[in-house]
């Protein structure tokens, strides 16, 4: 029996694909879970897996961690600086130790631009892509669409008094739903049927105007969309209750959006998952739908 390995075991995508893991049948003492911190392992505990500690940026942990697994479900690191070399180290570590089928989460986008605003985001994820290809272990790349959980991040906690304001341009976005990205990678798991190949998981597109009509429809609210620029953005955001960090990657993926690089159509995500994947209408619906 192939024996499985999640990193990133404590984040929310991790932790679903092991629940739909073990939910598909997977037997407990089959799973090991990586983490780094000790206090956030009480929920996989209660699950019965394996949890080895293993950190991204210490490769002896790495090599004990990858000892004896078959399939390594690489998720991508938060990191924002020095990603590629940390995401090379992962791979070196897991070819060193045997692995022999590894599934990276990628990242979505269209185009390759020189003048992208999140072009060291997709160029580490394209670095990892090709380690693993050139490796010689199997590979399955999951290029996943942006989190559609995002979504009232981007909106601010003021949308329904200021509106959205994001220099998104007319850009359309492929918002997919994490949970659902996250299932599909657990089908991928339990199956050798996707050996070497590159997946582009995603729902459907949509615009921010479209996002604003939809919230108008659903809440009642009269939700407007300005296209900001980048610049003014950036400036009238960090005044308020969220991190500049948080405000220059808004405004990068905003950005990107404008170029048309996070758009996607694929229905291969419906098709690893037997249904069709949630829609924006769904999610807001859910998500500002008072009487929902």
């Amino acid at each position: 029996m192939e024996k499985i390995l999640i990193t990133g075991a404590t984040g929310e995508y991790g932790k679903v694909v092991i629940e739909t893991l073990v939910k598909l049948g997977i037997k407990p003492h089959l799973l090991y879970a990586m983490a780094r911190d000790a206090a956030k392992i009480e929920y996989l505990e209660k699950l019965g897996i394996n949890i080895i500690y293993g950190d991204y940026d210490d490769y002896d942990s790495l090599l004990r961690a990858f000892a004896g697994i078959d399939k390594l479900l690489f998720v991508s690191s938060t990191k924002t600086t020095n990603r590629s070399a940390q995401h090379k180290q992962v791979v070196k570590a897991a070819k060193r130790a045997g692995v022999k089928h590894v599934v990276y989460t990628s990242q979505l986008h269209k185009t390759d631009r020189a003048d992208s605003p999140i072009k060291s985001i997709v160029n580490s994820h394209l670095d990892t892509e090709n380690a693993i290809k050139k490796s010689g272990m199997e590979y399955t790349i999951l290029r996943n669409g942006l989190y559609m959980d995002l979504i009232p991040v981007f909106l601010g906690e003021r949308v329904f008094d200021d509106g959205i304001f994001l220099p998104a341009g007319n850009g359309s976005v492929a918002f997919t739903l994490r949970r659902e990205l996250a299932e599909a990678t657990a089908n991928i798991l339990v199956s050798n049927s996707h050996k070497n190949k590159t997946y582009n998981l995603c729902a459907s597109n949509v615009t921010f105007a479209e996002i604003a009509m939809l919230l108008t429809q659903i809440t009642g609210h009269d939700v407007g969309y300005i296209n900001a620029n980048y610049d003014r953005y950036i400036e009238s955001t960090a005044t308020g209750n969220v991190s500049r960090k948080m405000v220059l990657m808004l405004a990068g993926f905003s950005a990107a959006i404008a170029q048309g690089e996070l758009e996607g159509e694929s229905n291969q995500l419906e098709a690893l998952l037997v249904r069709s994947p949630k829609s924006i209408s769904e999610f807001l619906n859910d998500k500002y739908n008072s009487d929902s």
